[in-house]
C-alpha cells in the first residue's frame, strides 16, 4: 500500500461556499495548468477528496490503449480506418447512404 506524503507547507485550506464550491489555489491551478471551464473529476477516497483534471485521465486511458493496440501489432491509422469502414457501414444500413468512394 503507498501512502500519500504531504507537508504542511503543501497543504492549502480552502473554504466550502454555500453551494458546496470550493476555489483551487492559484499555485494548484497553475501547475495543473487548469483554466476556467476545464473539467476535473471528483472521487471520494477513504482520505477524503480526489480532484483529477480530466484531460489527464483522458491521456492516460488514450496512452494505455495505445500501448495495447501496438503490443498487437496495430497502428493508429489502421484504427481510424477501420473506424471509418464501421461508420460507413452503419450509416448504409441505417439510411441507406453509400459513401461517396462506393459511387
Amino acid at each position: 500500500m503507498t501512502f500519500l506524503q504531504t507537508t504542511y507547507s503543501e497543504r492549502k485550506l480552502v473554504r466550502v461556499q454555500e453551494k458546496g464550491q470550493v476555489t483551487l489555489p492559484m499555485e494548484v491551478r497553475e501547475k495543473l495548468g487548469l483554466k476556467k471551464g476545464d473539467l476535473v473529476a471528483v472521487e471520494q477516497t477513504n482520505e477524503g477528496v480526489l480532484i483529477t483534471p480530466q484531460q489527464v485521465v483522458a491521456n492516460k486511458a488514450l496512452d494505455k490503449l495505445g500501448e495495447v493496440l501496438r503490443g498487437k501489432g496495430f497502428s493508429l491509422e489502421e484504427l481510424i480506418e477501420s473506424g471509418r469502414n464501421v461508420r460507413g457501414s452503419l450509416i448504409e444500413k441505417k439510411y441507406g447512404l453509400k459513401s461517396k468512394k462506393d459511387n
